[in-house]
């Protein structure tokens, strides 16, 4: 800030020196003690004029500065009001109206991320019940179906059984056949001699 107000003072400062030195210029033969105390004084007053002028200048340009650098930190709340009545006034409007623009545009960024949130473990909710359902029907049916091949073990231990228990039937069975053929003929024989 300071680069500003020397811009703006040096200028007052040269211009009020110019003007001493056209006045001790015109009337150069002439000058008393009491005219270079009046340019003395005059000087030293040219150049307290030139900085305040210049300070003047660059405080509202320094105080919307500094607000600018809050905004741009995240301080959406950062507001500059001006009391003079010129350009550097509006433009503090207009800041002003940005950094309202932009906080407003945060909240309506914030309260839409929050419902879309909501919205999100509503149904990640909902996917979760029916994920968990599923998996409980899942279990349920691994239980059945591990149940039904037991039992398919079970049966087709008991048809094994069964199998070795026929093929040994059929084993007596055939054993007995020529023992049953030889009775019938037998029979057959006793009832030909009784006959």
């Amino acid at each position: 800030m300071a680069r500003l107000t020397s811009k703006v003072a040096i200028p007052i400062i040269l211009v009020g020196l110019f003007a001493i030195a056209i006045f001790i210029a015109m009337d150069f033969e002439k000058l008393e003690l009491s005219f270079y105390v009046v340019l003395f004084l005059l000087t030293v007053y040219v150049f307290f004029f030139g900085f305040a002028m210049g300070q003047s200048f660059a405080s509202p340009i320094k105080k919307l500065l500094d607000r600018a650098n809050e905004l741009k930190r995240g301080n959406l709340s950062s507001r500059a009001y001006l009391e003079t009545k010129d350009e550097l006034s509006e433009l503090a409007k207009v800041f002003n109206e940005i950094a309202e623009e932009l906080e407003a545009s945060r909240l309506q960024n914030e309260n839409t991320e929050k419902s879309v949130d909501i919205k999100v473990r509503a149904r990640t909710q909902a996917l979760e019940e029916t994920i968990n359902a599923l998996e409980q029907k899942i279990k349920n049916r691994t239980i059945e179906l591990e149940k039904l091949i037991k039992e398919s073990a079970f049966f087709q231990e008991q048809a094994k059984e069964k199998n070795v228990e026929t093929a040994q039937l059929k084993q007596q069975l055939n054993s007995f056949k020529p023992k049953i053929n030889n009775l019938k003929n037998k029979e057959a024989d006793l009832e030909e001699k009784n006959a």
